[in-house]
This record gives structure tokens, C-alpha cells and sequence, in this order.
């Protein structure tokens, strides 16, 4: 008898252990602060599709979408770090993973390590290395990656290539030629948006890319290599030669308003990261190629977008489920989709990804990897910034 009460017993609290742990956390309520600066096109969309899933999950939580828009978090990451100092944290926000992340918020005790959910995830199976690396400090993991960008990308307007039998060059001497033929056809050759500040440095990356190769690029950052090599100087030297192939209005453009130019075929060649390709599918654009920029193949400059838990936020159980949904199967396939970028995770299929997105993953897994300065994955933020500033005044002279 004293058995066959105990298996009861067992089952019962087995039963309600079962049924008790769903229930908990389809319960969660209140409110769920999310900091970003997706605000146009695919990105928006990306953000949409997170906020449906956690919403399906979560019912009874309301997010408040606290976007502040600004091409690569200028504005947003001013708007964070005054809310950070005053001791008044959003319960999450975006962040770029690598330095801006850790040297910025980790490495002064402003974050709380994700190590147990990563565990309790399987992410540390998911994800490589190279991602994992990246979000790391001393044995903890820092944020939750939702997916990889490329940053130098050129794109260019399919019809006025083909109308001018002209493919895609992959030496800077080719790109010069290009210009100069186009120019003489009444075509814009190279369109910038620099309205936002940072357009500019992020071209720039790519032609630092192109003279020095993922090597000695890389070995900017580290010391290994110095900035008065004159190799440097030769990347300064064609920048200035390219820039005056651009359109006269673009310190008046952010990046995606200079993409109208490809829209309207009035301009040919842009270089941008692979948020264009998201934001190219929202607005119905088809028209269009890419290739490496010049003297970039077999190059994949990365950044990654991720989202962290700060020490002091209100809501951190909501902010833990937005957390699992980031790095979840579901949350990784439509976020990425819309946004023009491929999931961080390896274990997602992505057949049904447009061309591009398919032509990056490939990359991804082939290509020698360099970091991001413009997108935080190279430097610290204030050296960043300091960056930023500098050839963004460049280009104004």
C-alpha cells in the first residue's frame, strides 16, 4: 500500500512539475523595453518578425519598441550610453558584438553574463567559434548574436551594366575605367549617402581592405601594423579619387536615400553593407548585382548585431525570453530573412533565402574573416567614433 501511494505521489508531482513550468513561462506580464536603431526598410521588417514570435510566446507582455533611428546605431548608442551612466538602463539594447560590446560595457561591469543560457540553449553547439569568440570575455558569454552581416559588398544597377557591357571590376584600376565610362554616358558611377556621419568610414573600411588585405588589415588593430604605413596613404589617395565620382548631393542623403539613384538607374555602383539587400526586397528592388569590392575577393568583412542583459534592468525575466527567442531556431530563420543577413546559427536551413543571402553564407564559411571597424567588431567605441569622425571630415574638404 505504502508503494503504490508513493508511485502516486511521484506521478502527481511529476504531473504538476511538468504542467507548472510551460505555465510559468507563458505568464510572464508587464512591459519589455527594446533599444535598437532599426528603423528603415528590411531591418524594420526583421524587427516585425522577432516581435510576433515573442509576442505568440508571450501574450501578456507589452514591448515598448524604443528605436532611435540613425544609420549604424549613431544616435541610438549616444541615447543608450546616457541612460547607462545615469543609472537608468532600457531593459535591452542593440550592440555591436566584439570591442563595442566588451570594451565598452562588459569590461566596465555594466553587463551580466549569458554563460548558463547559452548552455541551457545548446548555443555553444550552434553557433561557431568565430561567433562565439566574439561575445566573449574571460569564460562568459556577453550577448546573444542574431545574425552576420558582411559590410563590403558593391552593389551595382543590373541594367545600366548590362546596357553598357560592363561587369563588375575587381581591381581598383578596373573600378576608375568603369567610373570614367559612365561618367561620359551621363550615369552618377559611385553614389554615397554621408548625411548620417558614418557612411563615409564604412566605404572606407573597404578600401583600406582592398590595399592592405585581411592580414595586414587586421593587423591595424592589433599594433602590427602602423597607420603611417604608406600603403595607408595609398588607400587615402584612391579614396580621394573616388569620392569625386560621386553624387554632389550626398552629404545631404543618408545611405539609403543615395540608394534611389540604383533604384532610378541614374547612379550604377554603391558599397554598402548587406542591409541592402534587405532593404532593396522591401521596397519590390530586383534590379540589382553585387560583387566584392575592389581587391576585396576572398575577403568577408563582418559584424554581427546582438542584444545583451544590463545589470539594474526592470524587466529581466521578459528580457531572458526575448533573449532565447534571438538565438532560437524560429527567431534566427525570420528575423534574417527580412533583414538581408544570414543567421548566426549554422544548423538553420536557408533554401528559401533570396540568391544573395545563399551567395553570403557560402562566403561566410570560405572567405578569410577581417572585423568591422565602422560596425564595432574591430575597435573600441571612442576609437571608432574618433574614426568615423575623421573621414567623414575628409570627405566634407
Amino acid at each position: 500500500m505504502f508503494r503504490r501511494i508513493f508511485v502516486i505521489t511521484v506521478l502527481i508531482f511529476m504531473v504538476s512539475v511538468f504542467f507548472a513550468i510551460p505555465t510559468f513561462a507563458n505568464n510572464l506580464k508587464g512591459v519589455l523595453e527594446i533599444n535598437s536603431w532599426w528603423t528603415a526598410g528590411g531591418e524594420a521588417e526583421g524587427l516585425n518578425a522577432l516581435f510576433e514570435i515573442y509576442k505568440a510566446k508571450y501574450p501578456d507582455v507589452e514591448i515598448i519598441n524604443a528605436t532611435v533611428a540613425g544609420g549604424a546605431g549613431t544616435n541610438a548608442k549616444a541615447v543608450f550610453k546616457t541612460r547607462m551612466l545615469g543609472g537608468d538602463p532600457p531593459d535591452t539594447f542593440q550592440v555591436h558584438a566584439g570591442h563595442e560590446l566588451i570594451d565598452t560595457w562588459v569590461i566596465p561591469g555594466y553587463m551580466q553574463p549569458l554563460t548558463d543560457i547559452y548552455k541551457s540553449e545548446g548555443w555553444t553547439e550552434s553557433m561557431p567559434q568565430g561567433v562565439l569568440d566574439i561575445v566573449s570575455y574571460q569564460g562568459d558569454y556577453w550577448s546573444v548574436p542574431v545574425n552576420i552581416h558582411r559590410s563590403n559588398v558593391l552593389w551595382f544597377n543590373k541594367s545600366i551594366f548590362d546596357k553598357y557591357k560592363i561587369t563588375p571590376p575587381r581591381t581598383f584600376s578596373q573600378f576608375f575605367d568603369v567610373c570614367d565610362e559612365l561618367k561620359t554616358k551621363g550615369v552618377v558611377p559611385f553614389v554615397m549617402g554621408t548625411k548620417g556621419g558614418w557612411e563615409a568610414g564604412h566605404v572606407f573600411e573597404s578600401i583600406l581592405l582592398g590595399k592592405l588585405g585581411a592580414n595586414d588589415y587586421n593587423g591595424l588593430w592589433t599594433g602590427e601594423v602602423k597607420w603611417s604605413d604608406s600603403r595607408v596613404t595609398d588607400a587615402l589617395e584612391t579614396f580621394v579619387k573616388m569620392v569625386s565620382y560621386l553624387n554632389t548631393d550626398h552629404s545631404a542623403l543618408t545611405w539609403d536615400e543615395a540608394g534611389q539613384y540604383l533604384l532610378k538607374e541614374k547612379g550604377a555602383m554603391m558599397i554598402m553593407g548587406d542591409w541592402t539587400n534587405g532593404w532593396f526586397m522591401s521596397v519590390g528592388f530586383e534590379d540589382y548585382g553585387w560583387a566584392p569590392p575592389p581587391n576585396n575577393e576572398g575577403i568577408f568583412l563582418a559584424l554581427s548585431d546582438s542584444f545583451a542583459l544590463p545589470k539594474g534592468c526592470k524587466n529581466q525575466e521578459n528580457v531572458i525570453a526575448w533573449l532565447k527567442v534571438l538565438g532560437s531556431k524560429e527567431g534566427q530563420y525570420s528575423f534574417n530573412k527580412a533583414k538581408g543577413s544570414i543567421p548566426a546559427r549554422t544548423d538553420i536551413d536557408i533554401s528559401d533565402y533570396n540568391d544573395y543571402l545563399k551567395s553570403a553564407a557560402r562566403d561566410w564559411q570560405k572567405d578569410a574573416i577581417s572585423p568591422s571597424v565602422m560596425h564595432g567588431a574591430a575597435a573600441s567605441e571612442g576609437w571608432t567614433t574618433e574614426y568615423k569622425d575623421i573621414i567623414s571630415l575628409f570627405v566634407s574638404k
